[in-house]
């Protein structure tokens, strides 16, 4: 999954964007309001987490101009003192808020969160078939017994079963799970799927030729 960090301090971005990476997420970040604004519009991310104090423009007037075009999630990181800004952000579109300073578990679990509820799944542990893809530990079964993907791997099958019955191009692909530093070859996408086929069965991703690929197991 790809995400959005939209944060003025130095040091807090580089240790969030780091986290998050080290966590699997592909990952863009921002300092400044009208450059987070201008990426939020651009790219289809996955979820965007944002500070409010920002040069330029702030997380309010951010949040305000994104949702008249998109309704990616938003997860607000607010003062511990600051009800009104949480209640504000709310009001404004964000669709969480994590009060500073946060533990790093927090801030992951409620991102999954975010993610599931954006594709219609309320549980972390996605059932297909014989095959369980669970969000929440990055893990994937097949009869009860343990799969090891590699996190590529992974990213691809939890975002096709996030949208399980949805033909998934492969530029969208890319875009939610490339980020803009990353130089990616053109038939990456298509090493891990037959990869992936490899090792939980050909039948479980099929692909649409001229479209994409699409998981079609429930």
């Amino acid at each position: 999954m790809r995400i959005l960090v939209v944060e003025d301090e130095p040091r807090l971005l580089r240790n969030l964007a780091k986290a998050l990476r080290e966590e699997g997420y592909a990952v863009d970040t921002a300092e400044a309001g009208d450059d987070g604004l201008y990426k939020a519009e651009s790219y289809n991310y996955d979820a965007i987490v944002l500070d409010i104090m920002l040069p330029r423009i702030d997380g309010w007037e951010l949040l305000q101009r994104l949702r008249k075009q998109k309704r990616t999630p938003v997860l607000l990181l607010t003062a511990r003192d600051s009800t009104n800004g949480r209640v504000r952000g709310l009001d404004t579109g964000a669709d969480d808020y994590l009060v500073t300073p946060f533990d790093l578990p927090e801030l992951f679990a409620r991102l999954r969160a975010l993610i599931r509820r954006a594709a219609g799944q309320v549980r972390s542990a996605i059932e297909l078939g014989d095959i369980v893809v669970d969000t929440r530990s990055r893990s994937v079964t097949r009869s009860g017994h343990s799969v090891a993907l590699t996190a590529r791997e992974y990213a691809i099958l939890e975002f096709l079963a996030l949208h399980r019955g949805e033909v998934v191009t492969r530029t969208a692909l890319y875009e939610h799970l490339f980020d803009e530093s990353d130089d990616t070859l053109s038939n990456l996408v298509d090493v891990h799927v037959f990869s992936i086929r490899k090792k939980l069965g050909h039948d479980l991703i099929t692909t649409r030729r001229g479209q994409g690929y699409c998981i079609d197991v429930h």
